[in-house]
């Protein structure tokens, strides 16, 4: 068996105790953390080189390398990306030379890339293996005795490590997944069912690390142990940080880890230590429990049949909402924006949309907007379609969110009736007291797509059933006017490809420069959405060109400008808007209507001509 590799290293007692956390030491010897803790390797390998020589001394058996970020992604936030196999190496070698000659193994610590892989993230799995491979190389050259693939949370990364590990050596590896305080992993999955997808794997022994401390770890590895033959890994933090006087320490006594450290090995596991927050004080304790327990003899394992399919039912378009009916059917859908008032009345825009509705408006599309205390666009969503009946569209943003708050976002939405929804990354946080805000999301518009996708078939981001599956009409973005074309193309590409069924364009003031894009995405078309602004006054139409709606002809500009001249602009402007609608008749799918409440009068016109 493949675990013979690990089980031969530990000895005949089959039992090793680890080390604690490199990061904590380095952090509690003033290394700051925006520093790169990999790259101390080669600017200061005698502090590096003496906390393994702590760790030894506490009593551990096994040492990992100081590279848990050292990959080429998470390097390149130091500008130190170049550098991948010289880090690692001098890792290696600097833990080989604090443990020569005291029997204590090396293993060689490959942690998480820190970007999002496929389906979530554009990073590709070939190149998530590859730059995993990278690093891998460098550990085994420079002669680890085992690998430790620790702290990932997204099994399909996990296993892209383990495949590039295979793929370099024929070493030992532990492949370990955390856990949260619920039992978990980060992404929902139970350990029994992430301990049976790593079984298949050539994997040497599967564990629990990082989380939130010994008592999830202990839970979880209590119910993973009759699921496979492999080894087990317990390496916890030492419980949940704590924030004193603006430094996060962790408050977890030693005493507390051994007491746990003893249960672990009574449990069958094989490898115990510690995550963030243990120290050699910790790593000492742990190790005179450990000596003093008595390793457990793993239950057999029970060959239950399982069935782990989760059968593939996607609605189709006409059954999930009126406007996936209406695009079914070409009925050529008009969508009205609206923005959800101040206060917490909605009756006057409940009449606005009664009115739209009575003018031949096929659904109204909810913005929340900014400025002012304003209403919920879920809220005020739902409260439309069950006091007036009219079918609404929401956008969902994937930014200041997590990917387990966006899946229960949109499976509350589908419970609560509100099937049409368009997947955008979102603005930057850029007002108020943040003007130098960065990226915030953990996935953009793409890895949402993704998973609601995964959400129309039935799985959750984890792979797993869900039951019932959700009904979403999913819609995205697409910017004809993007300064770089040919990557707008890709992402619409990438887009469509994760299970976009219609695109909403930016405001539209050039009919023709939107005609002459289209057929740049002929080869992956869906329904297109047109934008129709409704322009009140001649700034706005320069507003517009400003914020990506393409380029305004000249004669538009004269037009408007005429008409401020002669105070006629909401005419003209409703003019231009019914010539827009009726010259994209032909070319695209629908449009919306964007309209401020006090120019919801205008619309019927627009839809008149289109229909």
């Amino acid at each position: 068996m493949a675990s013979d590799r690990l089980l031969k290293l530990l000895g005949p007692r089959g039992v090793a105790v680890c080390d604690g956390a490199m990061g904590t030491m380095l952090y509690a010897r003033g290394v700051f953390v925006n520093r790169s803790f990999d790259e101390l390797n080669l600017s200061d390998p005698d502090l590096v080189r003496s906390i393994h020589s702590e760790y030894i001394d506490a009593g551990a058996d096994l040492i990992e390398t100081n590279t848990f970020s050292a990959n080429r992604f998470k390097l390149a936030a130091h500008g130190v990306e170049g550098l991948v196999h010289q880090i690692n190496s001098e890792a290696a070698r600097l833990a080989r030379e604090a443990a020569e000659g005291r029997g204590v193994l090396v293993a060689g610590s490959v942690g998480p890339l820190g970007v999002r892989i496929e389906p979530w993230g554009p990073t590709a799995l070939d190149e998530a293996r590859a730059a995993f491979r990278e690093q891998i190389r460098a550990l085994v050259d420079a002669g680890v005795d085992l690998l430790m693939l620790e702290t990932f949370y997204h099994l399909p990364e996990l296993e892209q490590a383990a495949l590039a590990a295979r793929e370099v050596c024929d070493l030992p590896v532990v492949a370990q997944l955390t856990v949260t305080d619920e039992g978990s992993s980060p992404e929902g999955v139970e350990p029994p069912d992430f301990a049976r997808t790593m079984s298949k794997w050539d994997v040497d022994a599967v564990g629990i690390n990082c989380g939130t401390g010994p008592a999830a770890t202990l839970e979880a590895i209590e119910s993973i142990r009759d699921e496979l033959d492999l080894p087990l890994s317990a390496l916890p933090n030492a419980g949940q940080p704590r924030n004193v006087h603006g430094r996060n320490m962790y408050l977890t006594s030693p005493d507390y880890m051994a007491s746990y450290a003893r249960r672990f090995v009574k449990a069958g596991v094989r490898l115990v230590g510690g995550c963030c927050g243990t120290t050699p004080a910790h790593i000492r304790a742990m190790k005179e429990a450990v000596v003093a327990a008595r390793p457990a003899a793993r239950p057999p394992r029970l060959d239950a049949p399982r069935d782990e399919s989760v059968e593939l039912n996607t609605p189709e378009r006409g059954a999930k909402s009126v406007l996936g009916q209406r695009l079914a059917e070409r009925a050529f859908p008009v969508c009205v924006q609206i923005r959800s008032p101040k206060g917490c009345d909605p009756r006057p825009t409940l009449e606005h949309v009664r009115e739209l509705h009575e003018a031949g408006v096929d659904l109204v599309s909810v913005f929340e907007g900014r400025g002012g205390a304003r209403m919920s666009a879920f809220a005020l969503a739902q409260i439309i379609q069950r006091e007036v009946g009219t079918e609404t569209l929401l956008e969902i943003a994937s930014r200041h969110r997590t990917l387990l708050r966006m899946q229960a976002t949109v499976l509350g939405a589908h419970a609560l009736g509100l099937h049409n929804l368009v997947a955008v990354t979102g603005p930057p946080l850029t007002l108020g007291e943040y003007p130098d805000a960065t990226k915030d999301f953990e996935v953009d518009s793409i890895g949402l797509s993704n998973m609601i996708r995964r959400l129309n078939e039935g799985r959750d981001v984890a792979g797993q059933s869900i039951g019932t599956p959700t009904a979403i009409h999913l819609g995205v973005h697409l910017d004809p006017f993007a300064v770089d074309t040919e990557y707008e193309v890709r992402r619409f590409e990438w887009k469509v490809d994760a299970g976009a069924e219609y695109a909403l364009t930016p405001p539209v003031v050039d009919a023709k420069a939107l005609v002459e894009f289209l057929p740049r995405i002929a080869h992956c078309r869906i329904p297109i959405l047109a934008t129709i602004p409704l322009i009140g006054r001649f700034r706005d139409v320069e507003r517009l060109r400003q914020f990506g709606a393409g380029r305004a002809p000249q004669a538009l500009l004269d037009r408007m400008m005429r008409a401020e001249r002669e105070g006629r602009e909401r005419e003209e402007g409703l003019a231009i808007a019914v010539e827009t609608a009726r010259a994209l008749r032909e070319h695209v799918e629908g449009l919306q209507v964007v309209a401020q409440t006090a120019r919801l009068s205008d619309v019927p016109p627009i839809v008149e001509a289109v229909k």
